[in-house]
């Protein structure tokens, strides 16, 4: 599978959106119709140097994203993590191996960027998603909390 990994830019917005909404969990959250607080965010990620909003592109299609961001810190000695977060796979090439490629891609990009640790949560429910991450090497180490604001 020939595949490019680059940078998001606010071209791709709709395809990420789609891929965000194509599921029971993101069919209620997002809003594919409506992409204004979309490119709000984006603008947001895009200026902030510790954001990383990659997709997968083969040929002219999108076909998987991730945002990685990277989080300086004082415990661990000083140590930066990094946190993926919006992994999506486009229906058409789930099972392809391109999300493994993907969180490679973050894995690496965390190293270089001098981080010791890799993070990422993944809903409850997510159930075949925990297992592809524990197949990466992942462990489930803590339990989350959520507010909404």
């Amino acid at each position: 599978m020939d595949i490019e990994i680059r940078p998001a830019t606010e071209n791709d917005l709709q395809a990420i959106v789609n891929m965000l909404a194509d599921d029971a969990l993101g069919a209620q959250r997002e809003s594919p119709d409506d992409l204004t607080p979309y490119r709000t965010a984006f603008a947001r990620c895009a200026a902030d140097p510790h954001q990383h909003l990659v997709v997968a592109v083969q040929g002219e299609q999108v076909v998987g994203t991730l945002q990685l961001t990277i989080i300086p810190g004082l415990s661990r000695k000083g140590a930066a993590r990094s946190l993926i977060e919006g992994v999506r796979i486009h229906a058409d090439v789930r099972g392809s191996g391109l999300g493994g490629r993907l969180i490679a891609w973050a894995v690496d990009t965390s190293r270089d960027e001098g981080c010791q640790l890799v993070q990422l949560t993944s809903d409850a429910t997510r159930t075949e998603a925990h297992r592809f991450y524990e197949r990466l090497g992942f462990t489930a180490s803590h339990v989350g909390f959520k507010k909404q604001l």
